[in-house]
């Protein structure tokens, strides 16, 4: 029932060094040539297909400049040849390097990282260009580097004249902010799952563009469209939803010019959809815990772990459970229609004692006390499918690519040094098959097949 596909292999032997290995494929999103570098203890291939994933050209090259360092991210310059970009956490430098594939030549640069003041909040690619995000140890700034054409150009985001507050109303700076909420980056036009957007601060990247949301506070999220073109950042403070009683847990969701808001507590859920550009409410639903949520289209499922979700009787169940949790909603848009995963996901710590029993235990792998602790993560959530333009519809949810890939990688233990690349209207899945002695590129689509 998996669509699933071989789209093309590549014979290479890895030489059982898995640990000094690495796979990344990536489009050139002007040609629509696909790139799939492999990198191996002392060597680097370069795989270039055309559009219909046909092999066309490769380079195969010594680790010059990049031993002991590891592969970051790349870009593409006008020529359409590939840069790569080879780290060093030792050295807190990046090895730029263009690979010309025409005449099997390169060219090496190095970027000094200016981690003494920063450190690295994260690394994409957008539109042919690779970015390098950083925070500020001592300013209330972060600071954007964009690669383009082998040039490193710096944006620094200054965030100094804005005012934070805390969960308790209390005036924090940028940086407590932050240190106290982690940003995570929300993959772009792909799925994110529901641990990643239970963050309160989250990260969206679009064309020489930051969207950032904070979402400490219960009563509203501090929204900063950023331009990395110019470096301004504009504020803007969407209201959440407010019910009867003081909310529990809260959170939101930015995609494509709207934003997503939910509120919680034991007896009642909010949910609200606000147009980006003008803060009014598109869609509102309130639920308390005697409805039935009319807008889902699964059971109420709770999930411990990697085991099979269960199903909570009633809406009250669901709710006492997500106001015990870090509500999260996700947004994501495929060819068809719109998928919303509303919940909350949390982590449980309990001390086990192990006191009484006769351990044989001589490598001390237990503690003294007799005492030791297990972290368990838990969520609760439903799905809604709407169409695109936000009508409600009454299909039943079929797996996304990611669910197919990860399914796949889970039963099949040949497969390593895995990576993916979301294009148009599939997934493409590449790894190392370690029993072939292959690069694979696979190919997954949403729905069954």
């Amino acid at each position: 029932m998996l669509s699933q596909t071989v789209l093309t292999s590549y014979s290479i032997d890895l030489k059982n060094k898995l640990g000094q290995s690495q796979i990344m494929t990536g489009e050139n999103t002007v040609t629509h040539d696909v790139f799939t570098f492999a990198a191996s203890a002392d060597s680097l291939s370069i795989l270039k297909y055309n559009s219909a994933l046909f092999l066309r050209d490769k380079f195969v090259t010594s680790r010059q400049y990049t031993e002991n360092r590891s592969l970051m991210g790349y870009s593409f310059s006008e020529d359409g040849n590939p840069t790569l970009y080879w780290f060093s956490q030792e050295e807190k430098s990046i090895i730029l390097i263009k690979y010309y594939l025409e005449n099997k030549t390169l060219r090496a640069l190095k970027f000094q990282i200016p981690l003494e003041d920063n450190y690295i909040l994260a690394n994409y690619q957008k539109d042919n260009n690779f970015y390098l995000l950083l925070q500020s140890k001592t300013k209330q700034a972060l600071t954007a580097f964009v690669f383009k054409n082998g040039m490193a150009e710096e944006r620094f985001l200054d965030f100094s004249s804005f005012k934070f507050i805390d969960r308790k109303t209390q005036p924090k700076t940028f940086n407590q902010i932050l240190n106290e909420n982690p940003i995570e980056k929300m993959d772009a036009g792909e799925y994110n799952p529901l641990y990643k957007v239970s963050a309160k601060s989250k990260l969206y990247t679009l064309p020489n563009r930051l969207i950032l949301t904070l979402d400490q506070s219960f009563r509203k999220t501090q929204l900063f469209d950023i331009n990395l073109d110019n470096q301004e950042i504009k504020e803007k403070i969407f209201v959440k939803p407010v019910g009867a009683k003081n909310p529990k847990t809260s959170n939101s969701f930015y995609h494509e010019n709207k934003l997503y808001q939910i509120n919680a507590n034991a007896d009642e859920l909010l949910f609200d959809i606000k147009d980006y550009e003008s803060g009014q409410s598109i869609k509102s639903f309130t639920v308390s815990k005697q409805d039935t949520i009319r807008f889902s289209n699964s059971p109420l499922l709770m999930q411990i772990e990697d085991r099979a979700p269960k199903q909570l009787k009633n809406t009250a169940k669901f709710l006492k459970v997500l106001s015990s949790l870090d509500a999260g909603i996700s947004v994501y848009k495929n060819q068809k229609n719109l998928f919303i995963t509303l919940g909350g996901s949390g982590s449980d710590l309990k001390s086990f004692s192990v006191n009484g029993f006769n351990f044989n235990d001589p490598f001390g792998d237990f503690p003294s006390n007799g005492l030791y602790n297990v972290e368990t993560n838990y969520s609760a959530f439903f799905e809604c499918i709407w169409t695109k333009k936000l009508e409600l519809t009454k299909e039943t949810h079929e797996p996304f690519a990611a669910d197919q890939v990860y399914y796949f990688l889970d039963s099949h233990k040949e497969a390593a040094l895995f990576s993916t690349l979301k294009l148009n209207n599939y997934t493409i899945l590449s790894y190392y098959d370690v029993v072939a002695k292959q690069i694979v590129l696979r190919k997954f689509t949403d729905g069954f097949n």
